[in-house]
């Protein structure tokens, strides 16, 4: 993250594409406060600080799935490093494809339930 800003332009379309194909046809941008989560599967141990990973992921979704990044109230990042996988509870379908890929998988999770996970 701390590339050229060609190459963080890049990532940062790269995120964007990713969201459009992910989301369903004639998808409104979200208004209301929400939470994300950010899982990062590396292919190898990550280089620089997490936190890094974070603002620009947040940032390029803004105006493709959120009207704005202030609706974001509750974030929640951790990384994967290979070797440092446990098993999941019944992940998502993407979830788990994110768990077996051999290439490097950023899974990103958006809901307006600010409750979720917190009990």
């Amino acid at each position: 993250m701390q590339a050229s800003g060609r190459s963080r332009d890049a990532w940062k379309e790269l995120i964007r594409q990713a969201a459009r194909d992910a989301l369903p046809e004639g998808y409104w941008l979200l208004t209301e406060a929400l939470a994300v989560t950010i899982f990062i599967f590396p292919n190898a141990i990550m280089q620089g600080d997490i936190d890094n990973r974070v603002k620009p992921i947040l940032d390029a979704m803004t105006q493709c799935v959120y009207s704005d990044d202030v609706l974001v109230e509750r974030v929640v990042v951790q990384k994967f490093e290979p070797g440092r996988i446990f098993p999941f509870q019944d992940p998502s379908e993407r979830l788990a494809e994110a768990l077996v890929a051999d290439e490097p998988i950023v899974y990103i999770r958006i809901t307006n339930d600010l409750h979720e996970g917190l009990s």
